[in-house]
């Protein structure tokens, strides 16, 4: 029996379609039981429908407070008891509250070898500092930003001619195997 994760996406969905895929293998220990975005536009949505996969939509512009949109959000992911929730691409720091509900079963993936270059523009950072390497990390969530217990990393070489472009494609390569391999590792 596959294990229940939820996936919570505002964007692409790339690395959702990653696990998705992953979990398309029989021996792959789970499966995406559901896809919440927190933007009604994130072409996420489709892989979801695409795959079959129940979705929400559940935007913070809905509500009177974050209190009322995270409340909204712990509703639909407890209907599907998830062993993980992984956070792919949700631009949404969680709160105290929200995190400690979960505590130990929230993931999310970042696009830099952290501690380093939290929050956005990871890539403009790496470059601008002259890093050899950069890389992702896939690490537990606590309720500040990118900062949980980190799990797993893997780098890559920046080019001395490396754009942001070049080196955002490269850790977005990265992410898509790292990620679906430490969700198998984490519920096998």
């Amino acid at each position: 029996m596959k294990k229940n994760i939820v996936v919570l996406i505002s964007g692409r969905g790339s690395n959702l379609q990653s696990i998705i895929s992953a979990a398309k293998d029989k021996d792959y220990p789970a499966a995406v039981s559901l896809v919440i975005s927190d933007n009604s536009k994130a072409q996420g949505l489709y892989i979801a429908k695409n795959n079959s996969i129940d979705n929400v939509i559940i935007e913070k512009s809905s509500f009177d407070s974050n209190d009322k949109f995270e409340e909204d959000l712990i509703k639909n992911i407890i209907q599907y008891d998830p062993s993980l929730i992984c956070l792919a691409g949700f631009m949404k720091i969680l709160s105290k509250n929200f995190v400690e509900k979960f505590m130990g079963k929230i993931i999310n993936i970042h696009p830099s070898l952290l501690p380093k270059y939290k929050g956005l523009n990871t890539h403009q950072k790496a470059i601008n500092s002259g890093d050899k390497y950069s890389g992702c990390t896939v690490h537990y969530v606590n309720n500040k930003m990118d900062d949980g217990e980190i799990i797993a990393q893997q780098e890559v070489i920046i080019a001395t001619d490396e754009t942001v472009e070049t080196l955002k494609e490269k850790v977005l390569d990265l992410e898509h195997k790292l990620y679906p391999k430490v969700i198998k590792a984490l519920l096998s």
